[in-house]
Order: structure tokens, then sequence, then C-alpha cells
């Protein structure tokens, strides 16, 4: 069964999809939200949806913040108050990963093929390597 990571934003949750083995994964969708219950209802929405098609749905991995120290960053406990409200709305296993440097590495993969910083801002959130890893670390694999 595939697995669905999460990079979860204030306006912006992006999702990404594994393939059954959970080997490669794909970006899905970015979902522009108005608000924590809205970003819980879209994403839920999203998950029973992915759960009820023919390949399934296992698991959801969600990406915490962290400082590089390991301590919480100031979006940590919204990030965690929106799992935990996905929990109470779904039946799939949602399990947490920690994201310390996923935005930079990112932005750095994009540097190589975009010189222009305004430019790559543009496309960060359209990026997905975090997702792609998180989605292969749920089944222990490295991505």
């Amino acid at each position: 069964m595939r697995a669905l990571g999460i990079d979860v934003g204030e306006r912006r949750i992006g999702l990404a999809i594994s393939d059954r083995s959970r080997t490669l994964a794909r970006p899905l969708t970015t979902l522009i939200v108005s608000g924590a219950g809205d970003a819980v209802a879209r994403v839920a929405g999203e998950v029973e949806r992915l759960a009820a098609e023919e390949d399934g749905l296992e698991v959801v991995v969600v990406g915490v913040p962290m400082k590089l120290d390991g301590s919480p960053t100031e979006n940590t406990s919204r990030v965690e108050a929106f799992m935990q409200a996905l929990r109470e709305r779904t039946r799939v296993s949602i399990q947490r990963e920690d994201e310390r440097l996923t935005s930079r590495e990112a932005e750095s993969r994009l540097a190589i093929g975009e010189p222009d910083w305004r430019r790559r801002f543009l496309r960060t959130d359209n990026f997905a390597p975090d997702h792609q890893r998180r989605c292969g670390r749920a089944a222990g694999k490295s991505g």
C-alpha cells in the first residue's frame, strides 16, 4: 500500500504520494487553505479518497518542523495540533517525520537549475523532495 507525505504550512499544504512499493513518490497537489480547520478537513478528505482507491493508503507521514538542535520551532505545536486533529478524522496511521533542513535542501536543488532567487521562491512550495523522502522513510527506505 501507498504512503502520503504531507508538508503543513499556514496557507499551503503540500501532498506527495508514493507508489505501491513505496520506492518512488511524486508530488500530488498543493492545497491552499484558509485556516487550521479547513486544512484538516481538506487533508482528511484526500486521505479518505486515497484510502478508498485500489492501491489504498497505509500511512500518512507529516513533516514536523524542528530546529537544528532538535528543539521545537514556532510552528511545531501548530503542526502537532494538525496531526492530532487528522488522527481524529481518519483511521489511517499518522506518523511524524523530523523535517530539519528539508527546505534548505529543496532550495539548494532548485538553485542548480534556476539562479534567480525570486523564481526559485515561487517554485519552492511545488518542489517535493521532502514529501518524497517522507513516503520512502515510512516504508523503512531512505530517499
